[in-house]
């Protein structure tokens, strides 16, 4: 099942959370939505799930309108929101049964799905266990169960691994892959490795408007022909002196160093030796960062100060 982004909007007072944004999602892809914090991935998903109105625009899960539908789209997704919403006070497999007779799965069938899900999340050991007993990896596996119970096409997981310790991303990360088959689903993150582990296809989001929308490979593929280069003067230099300089894409100040990101297959350390030598300028250091997929999004997420 697809899901279908178009011009859409979000505005909170004066702020813009989601500004103009669209695209859309295949049948069966794996998308990591990509951004800061406060970028307005969250803010997305939940106009996604229909549980945030827009500010205008459009989201439709297999044709349906979030707005005008919501009953046929919370039929057909699965959602995981950043701050797991459990019942503390609930046991695991009771917790399950209930959320599958929200979603009115019958009597004869409900039995046998909550026992399947539980199997399928790795839950078994811990399913006769209060939900408040439980560790957070735990209780991460149980979000991912309600979000799974009645078998939905569209998954839609909300920072998935936030707070979770080295292993427990592991585990998380290997169980969504392992769910995830047969599956659309989106899923966001700040962190690059979590989309280079799971997906093909990522969106880069920053303050409300998307700044990427490509296969993770080809993402990869810039990272082999920009160059990203530190340097530090003695001097006080302008932003705009930097960013002038031939075969420079971007610069980022802070303080009296800059992060210069070249141009495709353009090495921008000649151009700054020649800069500081025609200026008279007193060059402290100058280092080639190692290329990296991190740096791409770095790009694309900082904001250029002077």
């Amino acid at each position: 099942m697809s899901l279908q982004v178009s011009n859409l909007t979000k505005i909170y007072s004066q702020q813009k959370a989601v500004d103009n944004i669209s695209f859309f999602i295949n049948k069966g892809e794996i998308v990591g939505f990509l951004g800061p914090n406060g970028a307005g991935k969250s803010t997305t998903m939940k106009i996604a799930t229909g549980y945030l109105p827009p500010s205008s625009g459009t989201i439709a899960v297999d044709g349906f309108d979030v707005i005008e539908q919501p009953m046929e789209v919370k039929k057909i997704i699965g959602y995981l929101p950043e701050h797991n919403p459990l019942y503390l006070d609930m046991y695991v497999h009771e917790y399950l049964h209930f959320i599958g007779k929200v979603y009115q799965i019958p009597g004869s069938q409900l039995k046998n799905r909550t026992k399947e899900i539980i199997s399928m999340c790795g839950l078994e050991p811990e399913q006769n266990k209060l939900i408040g007993s439980l560790s957070k990896g735990y209780r991460q596996r149980v979000g991912l169960a309600q979000a799974l119970i009645h078998n939905p096409q569209v998954l839609i997981l909300d920072e998935p691994t936030t707070g979770l310790d080295p292993n427990q991303i592991i585990e998380i990360r290997k169980l969504i892959k392992e769910i995830s088959r047969n599956k659309t689903v989106i899923f966001s993150t700040h962190i690059m490795q979590e989309v280079q582990a799971l997906c093909d296809r990522v969106i880069i989001i920053n303050k409300g408007k998307i700044v990427a929308d490509d296969l993770f490979k080809n993402l990869v593929g810039q990272t082999e022909s920009v160059s990203v280069v530190v340097v530090e003067f003695k001097e006080t230099i302008s932003l705009p002196d930097i960013n002038a300089l031939p075969g420079v894409d971007r610069a980022v100040a802070d303080g009296k160093q800059f992060r210069v990101y070249s141009k495709p297959n353009t090495d921008i350390r000649q151009e700054l030796f020649r800069f500081a030598s025609e200026k008279n300028l007193s060059l402290l250091s100058l280092k080639q960062e190692e290329n990296s997929i991190e740096e791409i999004f770095r790009s694309l997420t900082s904001e250029a100060t002077a």
